[in-house]
């Protein structure tokens, strides 16, 4: 009687031990997230890095602004070539186009959001009902956004080579409503949270985080396709057949970047 009762013993204790053994390594794994919770916002109070953050940008916005998103457009056109798989000549993924997105982010990007978005907060300011709300996504979505857009767009035009006025409204042309569709969605979900769940003087890194993660897949995006497209130009349309023209000195070049393009003019322009 004795064996059976311990070999039962054994046998109800070892779900009860599994289930032990599960939350400790659920507390492992949340006491590990917590730790890098700390090192990142070194606990988010007083002294913490977002604390830290957030007084610059309110003793200094304009220049903590231009700063944080001259850092973000620069390390966000390096993700999307390392996504992308898009290399300079010398094979590296820090190319050119690098630091002249760190030069728009600072010095394009980030005063005109500033003047914009502070249009709009005093224009909204202290107003919390549900008509103000939606009528600030409103203005947001087809006044502010269709300005910055564009400003983004004629931007991306001259980095990538664009010369002439025919070249940078043909890339608006093409460029403007995909870039607004992509802003209707991501624009009002992200203003309504912050609206919700948000102190305004907090909106400013939110929105810079949406716009790194956002604008880095759609740049990658468009690398990978500017990048097949240069595949099918230069080496045929996979049929077997070389579509290029040895007449011609543009078609015997090497295959180049997204954007030399422009650096090549075709009849059109």
């Amino acid at each position: 009687m004795s064996v059976k009762f311990k070999e039962e013993t054994i046998r109800t204790s070892g779900p009860a031990a599994a289930a032990s053994a599960a939350a400790v390594a659920g507390d492992k794994q949340e006491d590990f997230m917590h730790e890098v919770g700390e090192a990142i916002t070194k606990g988010g109070g007083p002294n913490g890095y977002l604390a830290a953050y957030l007084k610059q940008l309110q003793d200094n916005p304009l220049r903590t602004k231009m700063l944080t998103s001259g850092t973000l457009s620069g390390l966000q056109e390096f993700l999307a070539s390392w996504i992308a798989h898009d290399r300079s000549k010398s094979g590296h993924y820090f190319t050119s186009r690098v630091p002249k997105m760190a030069i728009y982010g600072a010095f394009i990007s980030a005063p005109l959001g500033h003047v914009l978005i502070s249009i709009l907060q005093k224009i909204f300011q202290g107003r919390k009902s549900l008509k103000a709300k939606i009528l600030q996504i409103l203005v947001s979505n087809l006044i502010i956004s269709p300005i910055q857009n564009t400003v983004y767009l004629i931007s991306m035009a001259i980095i990538a080579g664009a010369r002439t006025f025919h070249q940078i409204r043909a890339t608006v042309k093409a460029g403007f409503m995909p870039v607004m569709k992509v802003s209707w969605i991501v624009s009002p979900i992200s203003l309504a949270f912050a609206q919700k769940f948000l102190p305004e003087h907090t909106w400013v890194p939110f929105f810079n985080i949406i716009g790194f993660i956002i604008g880095t897949y759609i740049n990658s995006h468009t690398k990978k396709k500017r990048l097949a497209a240069l595949r099918r130009k230069h080496y045929g349309d996979g049929s077997g057949r070389d579509s290029r023209d040895p007449r011609d000195p543009r078609d015997r070049s090497q295959p180049g970047r997204p954007g030399d393009e422009y650096d090549r003019p075709r009849p059109g322009y």
